[in-house]
């Protein structure tokens, strides 16, 4: 499984983008990533989350899911983020800050 995740906006506007694939993480992180991408549905999201009350200085997320055969791309705003989606964010983010 191989992840592309983008963060763009917030306060400073800065943009974070990390590539993540499960050839290459840690087995304790090989293991966890397709649980959370399990448990979050994304397969199953609609292609854009928009914030029904957009908010300046909020982040928007970018995944894009590739596993065997399937693609994936999930773009969503902090303001609109489902909890099932949050436990992959966050652990994307923790993950995008340590390179």
């Amino acid at each position: 499984m191989r992840i592309t995740f983008e963060r763009t906006g917030g306060f400073a506007g800065i943009t974070k983008k990390t590539t993540l694939d499960t050839n290459t993480l840690s087995a304790k992180e090989a293991k966890e990533l397709p649980l959370l991408v399990q448990a979050a549905d994304l397969f199953h999201l609609p292609a854009q989350i928009p914030s029904p009350n957009p908010q300046s200085d909020r982040f928007q997320y970018r995944l894009t899911v590739e596993d065997n055969d399937k693609q994936h791309t999930v773009i969503v705003s902090e303001a609109a983020l489902p909890g099932t989606l949050r436990p992959l964010i966050e652990w994307l983010n923790n993950a995008a800050k340590q390179k």
